[in-house]
């Protein structure tokens, strides 16, 4: 069967019409990297990255200096979020901003949201949301005196519409989920919580940061609200990439972000008494955006944008397929269980496998040049990029996988 599936995985990289976009990567030799199994935590970089960032410094930071603000720099924010609208969100012009940190994001838009329903105090969420997300909602709950009313997930599953029904009522200001689970990798039905939360008065935020890039969004159509994503996973921004939000176009005169700074102000270099916001999406700037941290991004939006997203969630399914194949095959005989969604219309970007005493296994993964990320409770998740993951770089990992568990069979 080992032969079989290492031909299978030989078919898929002969027959993937996304194989040579491997080759724009940066990618240490397979003597120090066998399977970087963690695309969904940290993108690889771009050769074009190293040249726009070498090009950037050399000749727009170093040559225009600060004449590179009014030559395009200050722009960057709204320009870069609409292409990643137009690439990766399914949203139109004018509504996505590259800014800021995903968390200091979350805390502008569900603090202008909470602020724009005074009547309403109550915000939905989830147990099993990440931590961020919990905590940023823990704040603001407690600075504007709400309620959290908690819906307990599955952590194998995810947030269900039938759920969200239960409990959002007159009193729901906002609901905040995850469009995949970072533990699980359930991807979220929007369209349909919107129509539940929708129907009570409540607004909806999304948290795209393991969808975007990965799986397609249609913000616009579905008529989210709001989102947050971050831009370092699918999206190769780099470790501290700047992260994006999306205000729904109608909702952008109402909602008034509460870091108010200078970068938002409506005339930016006026420097009056008083704040008044900017038109659009550019309100929900504040201080100086990070130009040099969104250079990457340049690069990772011309590569998608050429591919299409369709094509990257076609190859997803791919990759996440056969790791379900190979851990049914070769690491449930040793007690590896699968917490991840089979169903591939329920299942993100990446697969998690559970069994007891998995953290171990990191440093003889690593030093076997195996890279996968680890989550609590004994979680190996297995996120392969489609961009820059080959089907033999699934099989490679997961047979070094399995040759450490023969050795502790428990």
């Amino acid at each position: 069967m080992t032969d079989e599936l290492l031909a299978r995985a030989a078919a898929l990289d002969a027959a993937d019409p996304l194989a040579g976009q491997r080759e724009q990567f940066i990618t240490p030799p397979p003597a120090e990297l066998l399977s970087y199994l963690d695309g969904n935590s940290l993108g690889r970089p771009l050769e074009a990255t190293a040249r726009l960032v070498d090009e950037f410094i050399r000749e727009q930071w170093g040559g225009r200096l600060i004449r590179g603000w009014d030559e395009g720099w200050m722009d960057w924010p709204v320009l870069l979020g609409d292409r990643l609208g137009a690439a990766a969100l399914g949203a139109a012009a004018g509504q996505t901003v590259v800014a800021d940190s995903t968390t200091v994001l979350i805390y502008k838009l569900a603090r202008a949201a909470a602020d724009a329903r005074p009547d309403r105090r109550t915000v939905v969420l989830d147990t099993d949301n990440f931590p961020t997300d919990r905590y940023v909602l823990e704040g603001i709950a407690a600075e504007r005196g709400l309620r959290l009313v908690w819906i307990e997930t599955d952590p194998s599953a995810g947030i269900d519409p039938a759920q969200v029904a239960e409990v959002v009522d007159a009193d729901t200001a906002l609901v905040l989920f995850s469009h995949v689970a970072y533990r699980s990798g359930w991807l979220a039905d929007i369209a349909e919580i919107n129509r539940v939360a929708h129907a009570a008065g409540a607004l909806t935020m999304w948290d795209l940061c393991h969808s975007a890039g990965s799986v397609p969004i249609q913000l616009d159509e579905w008529g989210v609200d709001l989102a947050v994503g971050c831009t370092y996973k699918y999206l190769n921004g780099g470790p501290g990439a700047p992260a994006f939000a999306y205000v729904r176009r109608e909702l952008l005169g109402e909602l008034r972000q509460p870091i108010q700074g200078w970068m938002g102000h409506r005339a930016v270099f006026e420097m009056g008494p008083g704040y008044q916001p900017a038109e659009g999406a550019r309100a929900l700037l504040s201080g100086t955006p990070p130009i040099l941290a969104m250079v990457p991004l340049h690069a990772n939006l011309d590569m998608l944008a050429a591919v299409g997203i369709e094509a990257v969630r076609a190859k997803s399914l791919l990759l996440t397929g056969f790791v379900l194949d190979l851990a049914d095959e070769w690491l449930a005989p040793y007690g590896v269980e699968v917490t991840s969604p089979r169903d591939p219309s329920r299942r993100g970007g990446h697969v998690t496998l559970r069994r007891d005493g998995f953290k171990s296994f990191l440093t003889p993964l690593w030093d076997n040049g195996v890279i996968p990320d680890y989550r609590r409770p004994d979680g190996l998740r297995i996120g392969p990029a489609p961009l820059s993951t080959s089907f033999s770089e699934v099989y490679q990992g997961l047979r070094v996988l399995r040759e450490l568990l023969e050795k502790d069979p428990r």
